[in-house]
C-alpha cells in the first residue's frame, strides 16, 4: 500500500507538521509514505515539490485576484498525474489546499483513476474563501456578501458565492473519504457540502518519546530561568496573527494580581514575541521560533500553564504537544479546544473573547499546587490513551484499506 499525501508544505505550518507526523507515524507501521508539497523545508527522498510553471501562474494572478478567486491560476496542479509519486501511489492523502501552490479545480482529476482521502484542517474546504469563518455560518447557505472577506486567505472582492459552487461542482465530481481531527470539524464538515462523501474522525498523534514530562527545575536552568518564578507559556506559529489572540492575552495578564504578576515570568515562543511582551508588565523571555521536538518539550516541561487565548482553531498542535509533557493549560471555549482542555481534568476553559475570565483561570490554576498537580498526571495520561502517533497510524491504515 503506496500513500501520497499533498500538503503546504514538509514541517512549515500546523497543517503541515501534523501531515508530516503523520507520514513519520506510516512509516513507522512499514507503509510506504510520500508527499508533494509547496514549500519543502527538509531533504528526504520521500518528499518533492509540487510541479510549479510560476512564472506563467504569477501573470494569471494578476487577472484572477482581481476576480476574489484564490488559486485558480495554478494550473501545473493539472500536472501532479505526470509525477512518479502519484503514479506509484494507490491513495491520495489531501491535506491543507489553500496556501498559494494548489488549485482545487484538478481534485475531480487527480481524483478520477485514484481513491483519496481529504484530511481537514480548518473549515477552508467547505467556505466561500475562509480558512475559519467565526460566527458567520453561510458557508451552509452558499455564502455571497462575506462578512469577513479580509480574513485569512484574504479575498480582493467578494467572490465568496461563487468560490462556494465551485467548490460544491469539484466535490459532485470527485472520489473522497473525508478525515477530521476534531468533534468540532467533524460537526461543521457534517453540516456542509462534505456530508456528501464519508465523514471519519481521526485525532492528530504525537510522538510521545519526544514529547514528555522533564524535570521542571532542570528545564528552567537550561532556559535561565529563576527556579522560584512561576511560568505561564504561549507559542503560535506567529504571535502576531489576531486568530491566536495576542491582544487578549495582553488584556488577561494585565488584570492580574501584582502579588502574582511578581513571582511570574511570561514564556513565549514563536514569530512576532514583541508585539506582546513589549506592552506588558512582566519580566519576559523570547524564544523565537522552535522546530525542535526536543527543545520544545524542554520549553513545556519548564511551564506551569500554557495559556492559549485562541479565537478560532481546530485541534491545536501546541496544546497537544502541552498536553504529553504534562502542563495544564487555559484557553477558550472554541473550535476543537474542548477536546484537548478538558474543564478541571486537564485545564481552564474560559468563556470566548473573555479576557477576565481567561485571567480567573490562570489565577486559580497558579494558586493551586495540588490541582495542576493532578492535571498534570491527566494530561499525560490521555496523551497516552489517546493521542499517540503509533494509534493515528493504525487508524488511517485501517481507512486506507477499507478504501482500497
Amino acid at each position: 500500500m503506496k500513500i501520497l499525501h499533498i500538503n503546504q508544505s514538509d514541517i512549515s505550518g500546523g497543517a503541515a507538521i501534523a501531515g508530516y507526523r503523520l507520514q513519520q507515524g506510516l512509516l513507522e507501521q512499514g507503509i510506504d509514505s510520500k508527499m508533494l508539497v509547496g514549500t519543502m523545508k527538509t531533504d528526504s527522498d520521500r518528499i518533492a515539490s509540487v510541479p510549479r510553471k510560476s512564472r506563467f501562474e504569477n501573470q494569471l494572478n494578476r487577472f484572477t485576484k482581481y476576480s476574489g478567486l484564490n488559486y485558480i491560476n495554478l494550473f501545473s496542479s493539472f500536472n501532479i498525474p505526470d509525477h512518479k509519486f502519484y503514479q506509484n501511489a494507490d491513495i491520495i492523502n489531501f491535506h491543507n489546499l489553500h496556501t498559494g501552490y494548489f488549485n482545487y479545480l484538478a481534485i475531480p482529476t487527480l481524483t478520477k483513476n485514484k481513491p483519496a482521502v481529504f484530511t481537514l484542517h480548518d473549515m477552508w474546504s467547505f467556505t466561500g474563501h475562509c480558512a475559519y469563518s467565526y460566527n458567520c455560518d453561510r458557508w451552509k447557505i452558499g455564502c455571497g456578501k462575506c462578512p469577513y472577506p479580509d480574513t485569512y486567505p484574504a479575498i480582493y472582492r467578494d467572490s465568496t458565492r461563487l468560490e462556494w459552487k465551485l467548490k460544491d461542482w469539484v466535490y459532485s465530481k470527485s472520489n473522497l473519504v473525508t478525515v477530521t481531527p476534531s468533534n468540532w470539524l467533524t460537526e461543521q464538515a457534517q453540516k456542509s457540502m462534505l456530508r456528501r462523501f464519508p465523514v471519519c474522525q481521526i485525532p492528530y498523534g504525537i510522538d510521545l518519546n519526544a514529547y514528555l514530562p522533564l524535570d521542571k527545575s532542570l528545564c528552567k536552568t537550561v532556559l535561565d530561568i529563576p527556579i522560584n518564578k512561576r511560568v505561564l507559556l504561549f507559542g503560535a506559529d506567529s504571535l502576531k496573527d489576531k486568530r491566536k489572540g495576542g491582544d487578549l492575552l495582553l488584556k488577561a495578564l494585565q488584570q492580574l494580581p501584582q502579588s502574582l504578576t511578581s513571582e511570574t515570568i511570561l514564556l513565549t515562543f514563536g514569530n512576532g514575541s514583541e508585539s506582546i511582551t513589549s506592552e506588558l508588565g512582566m519580566p519576559n523571555i523570547s524564544l523565537g521560533y522552535i522546530n525542535s521536538d526536543r527543545l520544545k518539550s524542554i520549553v513545556y516541561s519548564a511551564a506551569d500553564l500554557f495559556i492559549f487565548p485562541t479565537r478560532a482553531d481546530n485541534l491545536p498542535l501546541v496544546l497537544q504537544e502541552s498536553m504529553a509533557c504534562g502542563t495544564p493549560m487555559v484557553s477558550f471555549d472554541i473550535g476543537g479546544v474542548p477536546d484537548l482542555v478538558r474543564p478541571m481534568v486537564t485545564g481552564y476553559l474560559a468563556k470566548p473573547e473573555d479576557a477576565m475570565d481567561f485571567c480567573n483561570g490562570i489565577v486559580m490554576l497558579l494558586e493551586d499546587d495540588q490541582l495542576r498537580q493532578t492535571m498534570s498526571a491527566n494530561c499525560r495520561a490521555i496523551s497516552l490513551a489517546e493521542y499517540s502517533l503509533e494509534l493515528q497510524a493504525k487508524r488511517y491504515i485501517e481507512l486506507y484499506k477499507k478504501i482500497l
